[in-house]
């Protein structure tokens, strides 16, 4: 898609904080509210937007630990691949997961409250199923950086 200058301003603004009024976003856009709001109906209809949340800090939340574990499935078979990914789909520990190419099948991204609640989630889902044939866990140590919003 291309978009325009004001675009690309209003975008970065709901980027940055979707909860802003339709006379804030108007203002950093330099747009008519009701231009902005047109806008924003054209971006979700598009499915350019696909949803507007809140962001939490995973220290207050209890969820400091981040483990980026890359998976390989026993097999390839179609049966195979849709189990693992309902068993993904099925537990909000696993925050993202990307299939990938080289020798791991996914790495996933996990976050839990600490090292004995990820041992517990994983002899108790991925290292149960026979589905998977191995994993192996990175431990982020540091968040260097993190961002939700897309580069325009």
């Amino acid at each position: 898609m291309k978009f325009s200058d004001q675009e690309r301003v209003l975008l970065a603004a709901l980027q940055g904080d979707a909860g802003a009024s339709l006379a804030e976003l108007a203002d950093r856009a330099g747009m008519a509210s009701s231009t902005v709001w047109r806008k924003v109906q054209e971006f979700e209809n598009l499915g350019l937007l696909r949803g507007r949340v809140a962001l939490l800090d995973p220290a207050k939340a209890d969820v400091r630990l981040c483990v980026f574990a890359t998976v390989r499935l026993a097999d390839h078979a179609e049966a195979t691949i849709t189990g693992f990914a309902k068993i993904i789909r099925g537990h909000p520990e696993i925050m993202e997961a990307h299939a990938l190419s080289g020798t791991a099948d996914y790495i996933l991204k996990i976050r839990c409250r600490d090292v004995e609640t990820y041992e517990q989630f994983m002899t108790h889902t991925l290292l149960r199923s026979s589905l998977v044939k191995s994993v192996v866990s990175a431990f982020s140590l540091k968040e260097l950086k993190y961002t939700t919003a897309l580069p325009l």
